[in-house]
């Protein structure tokens, strides 16, 4: 079972369903912009569906690691930089979605809602912490740094994470909805800790 999913994992069609499969929910959300399908508000909608997935890339993007040691998978590795590029397209289309929509493209209104709302100031935050990470995810960046800086600023999608879930828990804290941020936050829990477990397990050896 393990070698044919192995086996699946390097095909050569792997990757382009990969991409098609991080495309699909850009185009549902356009479509239902077209469509007028998106409900009453559908600025808002458009904003935090980019917004959801940003995350949820996010997440997929951090899972790598674990589920590629967990299954004994290396072939997984290979996926983590599209997911990961993905993630900060969606971010960037979040944040442009919201300055567009919301904001008219006024740099004063944007500036002043980023200094007067803290959860837009943390999403801004994230998108910038994002912005490193993205610029040095192709291979002439990892040359260009070697290999251990290259790693010690990737470490900085650990301190992403935390800001884009406060992000999120504090742009849910204006309508008393904590259930989903709750699960980004067990989920999040459960990846660092599973990190931090390695760790020990590996000082200890």
């Amino acid at each position: 079972m393990q070698r044919a999913v192995s086996g699946w994992l390097l095909h050569p069609a792997a990757k382009p369903l990969l991409f098609l499969l991080c495309l699909a929910p850009l185009a549902s959300l356009v479509w239902g912009a077209v469509a007028q399908t998106l409900g009453a508000n559908p600025a808002e909608a458009l904003i935090r569906g980019l917004g959801d997935w940003t995350l949820r890339l996010l997440w997929l993007t951090l899972a790598i690691t674990p589920l590629r040691q967990l299954a004994g998978l290396p072939a997984l590795l290979r996926f983590r930089r599209m997911l990961g590029v993905f993630a900060f397209a969606y971010a960037s289309l979040h944040l442009l979605a919201y300055g567009w929509l919301d904001m008219g493209l006024d740099p004063g209104d944007i500036l002043r809602d980023i200094a007067k709302r803290p959860f837009i100031l943390m999403g801004f935050s994230a998108w910038l912490l994002m912005l490193p990470l993205a610029a040095t995810s192709f291979n002439r960046a990892i040359k260009a740094l070697g290999g251990k800086r290259w790693q010690a600023l990737h470490r900085l999608v650990y301190l992403l994470a935390l800001v884009a879930l406060a992000h999120f828990i504090w742009m849910r804290a204006g309508k008393n909805d904590f259930a989903e941020p709750a699960i980004y936050g067990a989920l999040l829990g459960t990846l660092l800790g599973w990190r931090l477990w390695r760790r020990w397990q590996d000082s200890r050896r």
